[in-house]
C-alpha cells in the first residue's frame, strides 16, 4: 500500500488509546526486519530515519529513504516515514521531496529561548512543506551530541544551565539530574509558540539503553497529558520494559521511538551465529540471523505498544 502520513497513524493510535511504534533504521535489513514484524503482528509502524544514519551513508539521504519507500509500498501494514532528530536545516529542507510526512527538529540542546527560536522557525518550513512536526523539551539524554560543557550553554528540562567549559570526554549530562524533565507549564508554553504538532518528552527515560531497566516518572507523564493538546512520544523506549511501555501508553503517550532495541538483538543474533560457524564468509547467512532477530523483537513491541486496554 502506499506511504501513509505519520500525523494520520498516530491520530488514530490516540483514539483507539494505543500508540504507534516508530523503528529507527540503518540498512536495508532493518527496514525489511520492521516492516515483517509490523506484518506479523498486523499494526501500523513508522520507519524511522536519523540524522546519524543519514551521516553514517555518507551524507546521503536518498538510498535509505528511497528503500523503506519501496518496503512500505509492498508492505500489508500501514507504513509512515519519519526524519528522527534532525539538527540540520539543510536535511529538514529535502524531507519532504524524499518521502518522509513528519520530522523531528531537535534543538533541545539549546537554552530555552534559542530552542525555541529554532523550532519555530522549523516548524514554518515544514509546514510550508505539508510535513507533520516534533521537537523535544527536557533532557532525554544518552546520544553521544548529549555532554556536560564545551562551548555550548545547555538547557536542562527547559531551565537554563550554563556548564563549564569542557573537553573531549567529558560526562553526559545527567537525564535524571533535578530539572531535566520536562516542565509541563513550561512545555504548554513552548507548544503554543512554536506550533508544534507532537512533543518528545523527559520523563525518565535514556537513549542508547541496552539493559530494559528504565523507571517512567507516570505521575509527570499524567501532568503532562492534561497540560498539552498534542500527541506525546516518548524517545528512549529501548530501555524501558514492557510493562512501564504499557502504562506510558496508557498514560498518554502516542509514539514510541525504539531503536537501541533492534541494534541490540541485530548484533547478538550476527555475534552468535559468527561464534558458532567460524568459517562462514557468506554475509548473506549472518545478516539473515540478525534480520531474523529483529523481526522477533518488532513483532513482540509492537504487540506490547498496540494492544487494545480492557474497557
Amino acid at each position: 500500500m502506499p506511504l501513509t502520513t505519520t500525523g494520520e497513524l498516530i491520530t488514530r493510535a490516540a483514539a483507539a488509546r494505543t500508540a504507534v511504534p516508530a523503528f529507527n533504521i540503518i540498512s536495508l535489513e532493518h527496514v525489511e526486519a520492521v516492516v515483517a514484524g509490523a506484518e506479523s503482528a498486523g499494526a501500523p509502524v513508522i520507519l524511522q530515519v536519523s540524522e546519524n544514519a543519514v551521516r553514517f551513508r555518507g551524507g546521503r539521504l536518498l538510498p535509505l529513504a528511497r528503500a523503506a519507500t519501496a518496503a512500505a509500498e509492498q508492505a500489508k501494514v500501514p507504513v509512515a516515514l519519519h526524519l528522527d532528530h534532525v539538527q540540520s536545516d539543510d536535511l529538514l529542507r529535502q524531507a519532504a521531496d524524499a518521502g518522509f510526512s513528519s520530522v523531528m527538529y531537535d534543538a533541545s540542546r539549546l537554552p530555552y529561548e534559542e530552542n525555541l527560536a529554532a523550532t519555530r522557525a522549523a516548524v514554518d518550513l515544514a509546514h510550508t512543506q505539508g510535513m507533520w512536526i516534533e521537537a523535544e523539551l527536557g533532557r532525554v539524554g544518552g546520544k553521544d551530541t548529549d555532554r556536560v560543557g564545551g562551548k555550548d550553554t545547555d538547557r536542562v528540562g527547559g531551565k537554563e544551565a550554563a556548564q563549564t567549559a569542557g573537553k573531549a570526554g567529558v560526562p553526559p549530562l545527567d537525564a535524571h539530574a533535578p530539572g531535566a524533565r520536562t516542565d509541563p507549564d513550561e512545555a504548554r508554553a513552548f507548544v503554543a509558540d512554536s506550533g508544534v504538532d507532537a512533543l518528545a518528552v523527559a520523563i525518565g527515560s535514556v537513549h542508547a539503553m541496552t539493559t530494559r531497566t528504565a523507571t517512567l516518572d507516570h505521575t509527570l507523564l499524567g501532568r503532562l497529558n492534561a497540560a498539552l493538546d498534542v500527541p506525546l512520544v516518548l524517545h528512549g523506549s529501548s530501555g524501558v520494559p514492557d510493562a512501564e511501555l504499557r502504562a506510558a501508553v496508557a498514560g498518554g503517550i502516542a509514539k514510541v521511538n525504539i531503536g537501541t532495541a533492534l541494534n541490540v538483538a541485530m548484533t547478538g543474533a550476527v555475534r552468535d551465529f559468527l561464534t558458532e560457524h567460524p568459517d562462514v564468509v557468506d554475509p548473506r547467512k549472518y545478516v539473515r540471523a540478525g534480520r531474523d532477530a529483529m523481526v522477533k523483537t518488532v513483532t513482540r513491541l509492537v504487540g506490547v505498544l498496540c494492544a487494545r486496554p480492557a474497557p
